[in-house]
């Protein structure tokens, strides 16, 4: 069963959290497919992940099968991704979600109300479904 994880982005920058779950991502030798709103967002993204640290290096890029990390404005798994991350202003098809392990859906203040309207649908499809929160030092913690 897909697990769906909703990130409530409160202190961060959806592009400032990426990073990391995709290190712990490819960190557990998966591949990750992450979903863009549209062009401008993606190219901002790229630029993000090719520079968030200096001693880190994120394999990815929207070129084909090959790429470990497959940037994407559409549901289309092309690299075998086990995790899908769903960036602000995005979704995907219940019955595409399942094919992944874990879909990461990262939320903003003017995103909740579309997230808890997809929180209940996917429960109700019977997703595992858990929200995080973002804690005052940083760190996330598991909420519901």
């Amino acid at each position: 069963m897909t697990e769906i994880f909703f990130y409530h982005l409160e202190r961060s920058k959806a592009a400032q959290v990426l990073p990391s779950l995709l290190e712990k991502t490819r960190a557990k030798g998966w591949r990750a497919h992450v979903k863009c709103v549209d062009r401008a967002s993606m190219e901002a993204l790229d630029d993000a992940l090719w520079s968030y640290r200096d001693e880190s290096f994120l394999a990815h890029g929207s070129s084909g099968p090959e790429e470990p990390i497959f940037l994407s404005l559409t549901d289309e798994k092309v690299n075998k991704a086990e995790a899908a991350f769903l960036m602000p202003g995005t979704s995907m098809d219940p019955e595409q979600l399942r094919g992944f392990e874990r879909c990461v859906l990262l939320f903003g203040h003017d995103d909740a109300p579309a997230a808890r309207e997809s929180w209940t649908t996917l429960k109700d499809e019977g997703f595992a479904v858990t929200y995080w929160k973002q804690a005052p030092d940083g760190r996330w913690e598991k909420a519901a």
